[in-house]
Order: structure tokens, then C-alpha cells, then sequence
């Protein structure tokens, strides 16, 4: 008998913190002050941010502040793939600048993979690290030609590591049902996302940086930050906000909330770990166009995520990871197509979060030095190692220093505002309807990519 597609328990932020516990926010903000650096919010774009900027110019009064906790957000509630996957791909970038600057952009989050183990390691956060790579499976003949694309397009930009497998080697490593192809790229690593951002907060503070948990933020100009407990004033003001960005006053239509949602299963006994594989720990994905992510948890279970509810009308965001009982029975249709052995284990927990979509699909770090303004995210995903990335290259530009992160490519790049609603919303949820077409059109067998899906990739930008 197969067991009940409801999982035991929903939303209350995620898995990942139902795992440690929610922590009770500590220092609000208590009336108007002032400080040299003033980052909103506490997730890992802001306390990378801090962190660095901490170490890199100690004669610094830099305050974070948070409308819940720090990893309230996407940092405690994403996939836990810490990837260099560059957002909008390396392609995108190659039409404005020179393959040495885009080559130069990859190696940079490479490196960004590499130094998040290291700040894990020399602080001794217990994050559940695991470098495994990432799997990235074909399950039909259009998405095999696709994987076949994506390799090629690698020998391009050989700085990916990123190489074809067969659909024998791609099982060797993880049992997939109905593989014909994988491409494998080795730059990433699966971590337990709650316990990175619960260690680094604690580190963070330990460095002297005020976290005022529990104090929401309205709006944000030069100077000045208006939150529900105070005023905050400062020389320089970071925006740190990723999918919350939509709730501060201005910023409806900068950069979209899209909505991701995650199930995890109870630990799979050996017996079934045997038949699965998945012994390297990678993370894995498909080339599904509404494409579903999955990590091994260190505790044996698996925790697979797919886009769901993609948006809510006016860019409105949840704030609890309440999630649809059709988005629950989605994800685990996709689990049991993965792995039919697994159609009797439970899931345990399911939860949304919500992350930053600019109209061009590219993340960005920017800061203008006669403002103090500055801003980071837009990581359609990805920001698990790009926020190690923007923390970095902002703090360089707050203290000043021209360094190799300052002039990468995706720093000071902009993106149109996104169009009004209705239109928002229903190009938006248009677009997701058609990729689901395509998909569909695929899975009955046609060869190649949905004409339905490549007229959808121009209209989005992607």
C-alpha cells in the first residue's frame, strides 16, 4: 500500500530549521542610531557582507537588520546546493564581454565553492559539507539532446569542468529511472543550508556586528534606513533582501519573488540506499524545463525541490513556507518517476520559500560611492555560493579596494524594472504553463526541445 502523500508536517519556515529548531531573535533594534554600515538583511548575502567587511576594515560600526531571524529567508530554506553555477550562464554574459572576463567570472565561483568550505572548516561550522558535484540527468530524447548541447557548450568554457556521461555512468552514480544521458559537473558541494547560516551568524557577532533580529525594514534611501523600531543612519546602506526585495517602498517591480517549494522524505533504510547509489553525494537535477533539484541529506534522506506556485499577484510573498497540497503530491510524483522503489516512504516535511528574479535573469553586486547605496542578489537560485561572491566583492567596494572581484561582469549591471500587473502575473505564470506543455510534449516523445519551450526562453530573457 503506498503510503499518504501528506507530509507529517508543513511550512514553519523549512525542513532545514525544523531540523535545529527556530531560534527566538536577539537584539531588536531599540529606538534611532547610527552606524558606519548598515546592511538589510540577515541571510548569507548579508552576513557574508559583514563578515568580510568586519575582517577587512575593523574600525567599522556595521549593523544587520532582520525582520525575523538570520536564514529567516531563502538561506534557510533553499536546496542546499553550494554550486558555482553562474546565474543566466556563462552564454549571456559572452555577448557583452570578452571570453577572458566571462571565463575569469566562472573560476571567481569556483573559488567561491572552495572558500565557503574553508570559512566552514576554520570556524568549525558543522554544515554537513559533502563534495560530491552535480548530476544533471536526461530522461528522454529531447532532454538527452540537450544534455549533448550542454556539453559541447562546455568545451567552450572548459573552466566549468562540466563533461557528458552516458547513461550507464550517470547510474553508476545515481540509480535515475529511464536515464539516457547526464552531464557531470564537479564544482559543488551538498550542505544542510540552516546550519551554514546558524554558524556564520554566530561568527559574524563574534567579530562585533550588531544582528538586529525581529525589526522589519519599510524603506531604504540614501543614508537612512526606516524600520518598524527605529531609524537607522549610516554612510553606507546595503540592500540584502534577495526575494523580500518586492516588500520595501520603490522596489515592487525590481526584482520578482518566485516561489520554490521542497519536500524531505523520513531517512531511507540501507537496503533502498543500495539500489539508489548516490554514494558521491551529488546534487542532482534534470532537464525538465520546470526542472526539479534534489540533495542525499546527511541523514539519509532526500530532500528534492521544483518551482510549485512559481508567483503570487503584486509580487506578494509568503512568510511562513505554507505550501499547496498539489505542489506536495507534484514533488513527490517526481521522487517515485526518479525512484520508483520509493513510492511507500512517508515524507516528512514540506515548505516554500521565495527567491529574487530580476527581468534579465542575472544576479548583481552593485555600490555607488557617492550614495553609499549598495545592493546584491537576483540569484534565480544560485545563491548559495553567489552570495559568498557579492559578500566579498561588497565589502571590497565599501572599503574602497579595486580588486579582481570588483570588475567581474556582473558587477554594476542592470536589469529593466519588471512590467506592471496584470501583466506581471500573467506573463509570469504564462510562461511556467508552457514550459509544463513542453514538458509534456517531450515525455511523449518528441526528440528534440519543445518549439513551445524555445518561444518561452525569448519571451522570459533567460
Amino acid at each position: 500500500m503506498t503510503a499518504s502523500v501528506s507530509p507529517r508536517s508543513s511550512g514553519g519556515v523549512s525542513w532545514w530549521w525544523a531540523d535545529l529548531g527556530l531560534p527566538e531573535p536577539q537584539d531588536l533594534l531599540d529606538g534611532d542610531a547610527e552606524a558606519d554600515v548598515v546592511i538589510v538583511g540577515a541571510g548569507y548575502t548579508g552576513l557574508w557582507t559583514a563578515y568580510y567587511l568586519a575582517q577587512l576594515r575593523p574600525d567599522l560600526l556595521i549593523r544587520v537588520v532582520e525582520q525575523r531571524f538570520a536564514g529567516y529567508g531563502a538561506s534557510g530554506r533553499n536546496g542546499g546546493w553550494l554550486s558555482a553555477s553562474v546565474t543566466g550562464g556563462l552564454d549571456g554574459y559572452s555577448r557583452t564581454h570578452p571570453p577572458a572576463e566571462v571565463a575569469r567570472f566562472q573560476l571567481a565561483m569556483n573559488d567561491a565553492v572552495d572558500e565557503v568550505i574553508r570559512v566552514t572548516e576554520r570556524h568549525a561550522i558543522d554544515a554537513h559539507v559533502r563534495r560530491g558535484g552535480t548530476l544533471l540527468v536526461a530522461r528522454n530524447d529531447a532532454q538527452a539532446t540537450r544534455a549533448r548541447a550542454a556539453a559541447l557548450d562546455a568545451e567552450r568554457w572548459p573552466e566549468t569542468g562540466a563533461r557528458l556521461l552516458s547513461a550507464r555512468e550517470s547510474r553508476e552514480r545515481i540509480a535515475v529511472a529511464g536515464t539516457r544521458a547526464a552531464v557531470w559537473e564537479p564544482h559543488c558541494a551538498r550542505i544542510h543550508p540552516a546550519r551554514l547560516v546558524r554558524g556564520l551568524t554566530g561568527v559574524v557577532r563574534g567579530l562585533g556586528v550588531r544582528i538586529h533580529e525581529g525589526t522589519t525594514v519599510h524603506a531604504i534611501s540614501a543614508g537612512r534606513v526606516a524600520t518598524d523600531r527605529g531609524v537607522l543612519t549610516a554612510r553606507h546602506v546595503i540592500r540584502a533582501t534577495e526575494g523580500f526585495t518586492a516588500g520595501l517602498a520603490g522596489e515592487r517591480r525590481t526584482w520578482v519573488p518566485m516561489n520554490s517549494s521542497m519536500i524531505v522524505t523520513d531517512p531511507l533504510p540501507a537496503s533502498v540506499w543500495d539500489e539508489i547509489g548516490w554514494a558521491d553525494h551529488d546534487t542532482l537535477e534534470d532537464f525538465s524545463h520546470v526542472y526539479s533539484y534534489a540533495q542525499r541529506t546527511a541523514d539519509g534522506r532526500i530532500a528534492i525541490g521544483g518551482r510549485g506556485h512559481p508567483y503570487r499577484f503584486g509580487s506578494g510573498t509568503d512568510l511562513d513556507g505554507d505550501i499547496p497540497d498539489r505542489t506536495v503530491t507534484h514533488l513527490r510524483d517526481v521522487v517515485c518517476s526518479w525512484f520508483p522503489n520509493l513510492r511507500d516512504v512517508p515524507i516528512a516535511h514540506a515548505w516554500s520559500g521565495v527567491l529574487g528574479v530580476p527581468r534579465n535573469w542575472r544576479a548583481t553586486v552593485a555600490h555607488d560611492a557617492a550614495t553609499g547605496l549598495g545592493w546584491a542578489g537576483g540569484y534565480v537560485g544560485t545563491g548559495v555560493t553567489a552570495a559568498n561572491l557579492a559578500g566579498r566583492t561588497l565589502a571590497d567596494l565599501v572599503a574602497g579596494e579595486r580588486t579582481e572581484r570588483t570588475s567581474l561582469p556582473w558587477v554594476d549591471q542592470r536589469a529593466r524594472r519588471w512590467e506592471p500587473e496584470p501583466l506581471r502575473w500573467l506573463g509570469i505564470h504564462g510562461l511556467y504553463r508552457a514550459y509544463g506543455v513542453a514538458d509534456r510534449l517531450e515525455e511523449r516523445g518528441a526528440r528534440r526541445t519543445s518549439r513551445i519551450a524555445t518561444m518561452a526562453n525569448r519571451i522570459s530573457g533567460r
